[in-house]
């Protein structure tokens, strides 16, 4: 993994906060188009909706609780400058998409143009989040300190999980359901993993 270029200016708080809302709101309104297409997603939020399906906990309960290892890892690893702001990311996409379908009414969307349109979007809602020192989930973290410890990328590491996670989804969702699902975690990875690059760009 070649080390973080040391030239790269890095940016104000200000910037942090634009670029932040900015990805956010790219990754909630690509979840929007996955929540009206009926697929689901990967990650710790797939995870937490396939245990709201096994289990009597609700989405949101599972969600929360899933994610604080996480954040306690991340404040050991990243600091608490990233952890509050990834907190905030969180908090911010949570609103979002409560407000999203009171706001913006979809159609009929295809499944392949909306599963490209959610891979491509979330990916690029997300590499600006990390590019502002931020992530918004428990695996992204993980991937984030692996990939600055050149371990692994961080496209790949949510890649392993989502793979595992879809396999798991399959007893619980049609599979169509869930391979059009694993089509759009496929298209999110890759653009993290090709475009994610820190020895081209460092927040």
């Amino acid at each position: 993994m070649p080390p973080p270029n040391p030239d790269a200016v890095r940016h104000k708080w200000y910037e942090d906060v634009l670029g932040i809302f900015s990805g956010v709101l790219m990754c909630a309104v690509s979840l929007h188009i996955l929540s009206a297409l009926g697929f689901i997603t990967g990650q710790m939020a797939g995870l937490a909706l396939l245990l709201s399906h096994l289990t009597a906990y609700s989405f949101g309960v599972l969600f929360f609780v899933l994610n604080v290892p996480f954040y306690i890892f991340g404040l050991r690893q990243m600091g608490w400058v990233f952890t509050a702001k990834s907190l905030a990311a969180v908090a911010t996409l949570s609103a979002m998409t409560e407000i999203l379908p009171l706001t913006l009414t979809l159609g009929p969307v295809d499944p392949a143009v909306g599963i490209t349109i959610f891979g491509i979007v979330t990916s690029v809602g997300l590499i600006a989040v990390f590019r502002h020192g931020a992530s918004i989930g428990g695996i992204t973290i993980l991937g984030l300190v692996l990939q600055d410890k050149g371990i692994a990328k961080a496209g790949h590491v949510q890649m392993a999980f989502d793979i595992c996670l879809f396999a798991l989804a399959v007893w619980v969702f049609p599979w169509s359901l869930v391979a059009w699902s694993l089509a759009g975690a496929v298209i999110l990875n890759v653009m993290i993993v090709l475009n994610h690059r820190r020895d081209r760009y460092i927040a």
